[in-house]
């Protein structure tokens, strides 16, 4: 547990070092003063949080200083956290309801997304699940060529198809040869797009009915990868995915390499989506299930 928690403090030091860490500096031994109030607002608004939290979190710390008679700055702190935690919910436990489960992962080139797809597999792979990889981006012979490499280092199989073939037939492969195989879990990529393409999103579209073609019911579930260093850019994007194919949960990748993670408060409140698993490194086991005590103790972390 020690070294989980460590992980998490490791992986968040760049956002703990920036507007959190200039928070934790504010949050002094000084009085609590109007320039306080505005200090603390403009930290948190840069560190990502989004002006919808931003106010929720303010509001809620000057009711506790008139309720509680708080008057140094550093009476803030233990506010602030449990604040700060409030607006976070703890993920349900993912659940493979059949067998194949279905799990499409979607989200814009550059996310991070054929990466987390392989440190996916290696996860449930090590928790003995019969894992099966979908290569449907056909739009970029690199991200076919890239999970490839992965399933051969991760020992894991995986249904490809042709540059440029059509993504829909290879999702419809990989569902069917998940059947075929019993596997427990059939993981499949999707080309990455703009959610301002239309066409892009429509073929999107596409590729989830013909999952549902596949398999009734699938797919079971539509994870979203977002990177952590787009900060608020991504959410406009988010909204755009999960009104086309019905995301149920966030993969929060490249949190180790952004200075503004507050945005996994924003993604809470705005999308009201859980996050289930935040890339904290570039090793295949550095994504972990999102733990809220653990992210609010890393990025505040002194």
């Amino acid at each position: 547990m020690a070294n989980i928690f460590s992980k998490w403090k490791d992986g968040l030091s760049k956002t703990s070092k920036a507007a959190f860490g200039q928070i934790a500096t504010l949050l002094g031994a000084t009085d609590i003063t109007p320039e306080t109030w505005d200090d603390l607002e403009a930290l948190l608004i840069q560190a990502d949080l989004g002006m919808d939290t931003c106010d929720v979190v303010l509001n809620a710390l000057e009711q506790r200083v008139d309720s509680e008679g708080l008057i140094k700055a550093h009476e803030l702190k233990t506010a602030l956290r449990e604040e700060l935690r409030r607006q976070l919910s703890t993920p349900a436990e993912i659940d493979f309801p059949e067998q194949p489960t279905v799990i499409l992962i979607v989200g814009v080139n550059g996310s991070g997304k054929t990466t987390s797809i392989a440190k996916l597999g290696k996860r449930f792979a090590e928790q003995g699940k019969h894992v099966l990889l979908g290569a449907a981006d056909t739009y970029r012979a690199a991200a076919v060529d890239q999970l490839e490499i992965w399933a051969e280092r991760l020992n894991l199989p995986i249904i490809s198809g042709q540059m440029g073939g059509d993504a829909g037939a290879v999702a419809y492969d990989t569902v069917k040869a998940a059947q075929s195989r019993n596997a427990d879990l059939a993981i499949i990529d999707t080309a990455g797009r703009l959610h301002t393409r239309f066409n892009l999103m429509e073929e999107l579209k596409k590729v989830h009915r013909v999952v549902g073609k596949a398999m009734p019911g699938a797919p079971h579930h539509v994870w979203l990868v977002m990177d952590a260093t787009t900060g608020q850019n991504a959410l406009q994007q988010a909204r755009a995915f999960k009104e086309a194919v019905k995301v149920t949960g966030v993969i929060l990748a490249k949190l180790d390499s952004s200075a503004r993670g507050g945005m996994a408060f924003a993604i809470q409140r705005e999308l009201e989506l859980p996050i289930l698993f935040a890339g904290l490194g570039e090793k295949s086991d550095d994504l972990e299930p999102f733990d809220p005590d653990a992210f609010i103790d890393g990025i505040l972390a002194e």
